[in-house]
């Protein structure tokens, strides 16, 4: 039997502690190590699971991979150091807070011959397994990646959310990239970053003609996860929070109802059988555990990261509209309407 995969988990934060848990419960893997420079929050999640805690990555001789849960912003250092040391690495989504550092990494590791998994969740969402095993076509998609706000993300929604989608639409397209990408950017919250946008719209353009629309914002005030795949004859609609697929198709024909009225047109729909039931984040490590046992070419899985980052990048390079800070309301007036005239 072969022996457990240990894993060092770097970050005590939402992201790390749901990794934490996953690593835990497979069968295949074992949390050696919690790596958070916060005693308090590292120790509680390292207790939890029987894994030791250590503040800092100096000391990785005793894992075998690593998986950063980390925010954005330290990515880059942390994944050096990973890679410095030897170690496969699974980072949470982006790799990098930019398209060149992300690409410095992406070399590193191939430099190194070293697997490489970003964590672009949704490919492993059973209402996408299932939506990308029925399409047959595909000639335009729109994707909605809307949540309320959340003070504890300070990344734009650009790499923070809409990355998700642009991954889905170039997977739906088979992982072409698009010829043509345009995108837009608000910035509208108070508590936001300087320079981290709310919303982000991008159009893409695949070679054939196809066009993706992908919506993110995180000033909605309910969430919505929707991948919706229109094909010449049919469209597939997924929830991605619910989990489910609806397939969609129009037809157009001459019939009679019981009272003798006709009608010329009907929708039918179809729900298929979902692919998969597992959580996501578990078959995301099962999938990296499988490319540690060469059961998936670690090179294929570099590459497959950088098409979705280029998009991303080329959406915030498209925005020509500098961020500016929201204007304060103003108290409405107690003088007369003409008083001011």
């Amino acid at each position: 039997m072969t022996a457990p995969v240990r894993f060092a988990l770097v970050g005590a934060g939402v992201m790390g502690s749901l990794h934490a848990r996953v690593i835990a419960q497979s069968g295949r893997a074992q949390l050696a190590t919690v790596v958070e420079p916060r005693e308090t929050a590292g120790r509680e999640i390292a207790d939890r699971y029987g894994a030791a805690w250590a503040p800092d990555l100096s000391d990785l001789a005793d894992v075998d991979a690593v998986v950063i849960a980390a925010p954005t912003e330290y990515h880059h250092g942390l994944a050096e150091q990973v890679l410095a040391a030897d170690k496969p690495l699974l980072v949470e989504k982006p790799v990098c807070g930019s398209l060149s550092a992300t690409e410095e990494i992406v070399a590193t590791a191939e430099k190194r011959n070293l697997p490489l998994l970003c964590g672009l969740l949704e490919r492993f969402n059973p209402a996408v397994l299932t939506a990308l095993a029925l399409v047959d076509r595909p000639v335009h998609l729109n994707v909605t990646r809307h949540s309320p706000y959340a003070p504890r993300i300070r990344t734009g929604v650009a790499w923070d959310l809409l990355v998700h989608d642009v991954d889905l639409a170039i997977e739906a397209f088979g992982g072409q990239e698009p010829a043509k990408v345009r995108g837009s950017l608000g910035y509208f919250h108070p508590a936001s970053e300087g320079g981290a946008e709310d919303v982000a719209e991008a159009v893409l353009t695949f070679g054939n003609g196809a066009i993706a629309n992908v919506s993110a914002s995180r000033i909605g005030q309910r969430k919505v996860r929707r991948l919706v795949i229109s094909e010449v004859d049919r469209l597939i609609e997924a929830d991605l929070i619910r989990k489910d697929v609806t397939i969609y198709r129009h037809v157009s024909l001459d019939a009679a109802t019981p009272d003798g009225r006709g009608y010329r047109q009907q929708s039918i729909m179809e729900v298929p059988e979902l692919v998969s039931n597992r959580e996501p984040l578990a078959a995301q490590l099962d999938h990296f555990l499988d490319i540690l046992n060469g059961r998936i070419d670690q090179d294929v899985e570099r590459q497959r990261i950088l098409p979705a980052h280029r998009a991303v990048a080329a959406v915030i390079e498209d925005n020509t509209t500098p961020p500016r800070t929201p204007r304060p309301r103003q108290a409405e007036s107690t003088e007369p309407a003409d008083a001011a005239h």
